[in-house]
């Protein structure tokens, strides 16, 4: 099994997979939305505050007992036994993400070892402090994943996986597999929408089509250096952030001008990047959430004019399930004790068993 609780804190994607098939099969699938209290405490955490610790631990219980709420639930629907699942992989949900050489650090809540305790199936955490620890970024971590599905010995693919940050893989026809975080995904557009309509996004970006982008506004963002610096490279909450995006904003602006601009920033940082450093690409296919915005999709295939762009459902991979199908193949590559990071992509100096394990 593979549980994703991404940087958009929407909530839980559960997955039962099969490595036994060529390729891969998604089985099953489960989905379960944060309530809002939850999703407040995760936010309030990413922030520096009083009793840190505390807060961090007690939120590292709650999450395990929704996850396991998340198991259970997706296991009694389909009718299947607990002790038929090898292992779960489970994510946890990032707080906080410095993977700079002079820090050195990434922290995912959620107790793997309650979650052990509460399910009866091991469990698989902790996937990006390994490949720190090797002088990686432990992010991201997908595009392994990404080439088992994806790869073709002749087309030039490049999968976008649009999350709360936006990251790319690059899988070329003769060269090893690229891959970098490139910039915000929906974690901005969803900051700025929940703010403004109290709903948790912008279903297929009809509010952003109803604004018009504000020029100066997406220059001044647009100038940030994370989107020059080249790869290896990754980021989160501590760069995009509503802060970040308020301190460019006069408060004269159109709420829907502001959701418009942030719209056409993910869409150009994405282009951009594969112009940049893909240019010869065929073909773009997404995945993740975003890839469910059809203003977003449009922007891009607008700004790629000459590539194919389509989502992963067209290859056989369900857009909405791959972040939580690949930490299933991680948990996989953990038991096995087999390496599931990148080095090309994360910049980590070897490959590296990534994972702690506790047993059930």
């Amino acid at each position: 099994m593979g549980i994703m609780s991404g940087t958009s804190l929407d909530g839980i994607d559960a997955v039962l997979a099969d490595f036994n098939s060529q390729p891969p099969s998604l089985l099953h699938t489960f989905y379960q939305p944060y309530d809002k209290n939850l999703r407040r405490q995760i936010l309030e955490l990413h922030q520096s505050g009083n009793d840190e610790l505390h807060r961090a631990a007690m939120l590292s219980n709650a999450l395990a007992h929704c996850y396991a709420k998340a198991v259970i639930n997706l296991l009694k629907k389909n009718k299947i036994e607990p002790q038929s699942v090898a292992a779960i992989g489970c994510h946890g949900q990032t707080v906080r993400h410095r993977p700079e050489l002079e820090m050195g650090y990434s922290i995912q809540l959620g107790n793997a070892a309650l979650l052990a305790e509460l399910t009866g199936i091991t469990v698989v955490a902790d996937f990006r402090s390994r490949d720190i620890a090797a002088g990686g970024q432990g992010a991201p971590l997908v595009p392994i994943f990404h080439q088992l599905l994806f790869q073709d010995p002749k087309i030039h693919r490049v999968i976008v996986n649009i999350g709360g940050i936006s990251n790319i893989t690059s899988l070329a026809t003769n060269t090893e597999v690229v891959g970098f975080d490139c910039g915000p995904g929906n974690l901005l557009m969803d900051a700025w929408c929940q703010r403004h309509l109290g709903a948790t996004y912008d279903e297929n970006g009809t509010w952003a089509e109803s604004g018009k982008v504000i020029p100066d506004l997406l220059e001044k963002l647009m100038l940030l250096q994370f989107f020059s610096l080249p790869p290896p490279k990754s980021t989160g909450r501590e760069v995009f952030n509503i802060i970040w995006l308020e301190s460019y904003l006069s408060g004269n602006e159109k709420p829907e001008d502001v959701q418009a601009t942030l719209l056409q920033l993910t869409g150009t940082t994405i282009a951009n990047a594969i112009l940049a450093y893909f240019s010869d690409a065929t073909e773009v296919y997404l995945c993740g959430g975003g890839a469910r915005n059809m203003a977003l999709t449009s922007k891009i295939q607008v700004l790629l004019p000459k590539k194919k762009v389509a989502l992963t459902d067209t290859l056989g991979a369900n857009a909405d399930w791959l972040e939580a199908f690949a930490f299933a193949w991680l948990a996989k590559q953990a038991i096995l004790g087999v390496p599931g990071n990148l080095p090309s992509v994360t910049n980590a100096k070897e490959a590296r068993i990534l994972g702690a394990i506790y047993k059930a």
